[in-house]
């Protein structure tokens, strides 16, 4: 049989336009690239994501709410650095890390809110994470002073080698508070 373009699935040939992508692409413009519904995008690419997570496999599928892009598996980032040349990336400080993980589940957050939650400053942090592109700016809040909402941003899906927010382990936001308040303690992060 011969192997053209007419006889390609759609799984493949959206699997060929992420290869050639060189950032996240919207289900939107794949349907219409390819003139298929974003139900049969969504198809495609969940039988895509399935065949990646099965095993053996350098690639992964990664998400960001209505946009995706294929990513090679975080597992394999030192052997990719390796080959690349590239030197591994700083480390992030305990401050950074911290305030990523507020911003990660509790986005959109404004600094101030930030810092309420760390009980410090946070001005240099965010400048840090905006800089190395970990964060971004999602708009501004209705309030006095208009603060800027902050989310977390692609990159820092590929830093961490998550395929979407959703793979973040669960936490129990109540149970923390119960903790922190010297209620009895209960099970707070579940994977």
């Amino acid at each position: 049989m011969e192997n053209n373009e007419e006889t390609l699935t759609h799984l493949a040939k959206i699997e060929a336009l992420l290869f050639v992508s060189s950032g996240l692409v919207s289900i939107n413009h794949l349907s219409k690239a390819l003139d298929i519904s974003e139900a049969q995008v969504e198809g495609a690419l969940a039988d895509l994501e399935t065949h990646y997570k099965m095993g053996g496999h350098g690639l992964r599928l990664m998400r960001v709410k209505s946009r995706v892009q294929l990513t090679t598996d975080a597992t394999l980032s030192k052997t990719v650095e390796d080959f690349l040349g590239l030197q591994s990336t700083a480390t992030l400080s305990q401050a950074a890390l911290e305030t990523l993980a507020i911003l990660a589940y509790k986005q959109p957050i404004t600094r101030p809110e930030v810092d309420v939650i760390r009980g410090v400053n946070s001005d240099g942090v965010m400048r840090t994470l905006l800089s190395k592109g970990l964060i971004e700016e999602l708009g501004r809040a209705e309030t006095p002073g208009r603060p800027i909402y902050y989310g977390t941003s692609p990159e820092f899906l590929q830093y961490f080698g998550l395929e979407s927010l959703e793979t973040l382990p669960f936490i129990d936001f109540d149970a923390l508070e119960d903790n922190l308040n010297g209620n009895a303690p209960k099970e707070v992060l579940k994977t």
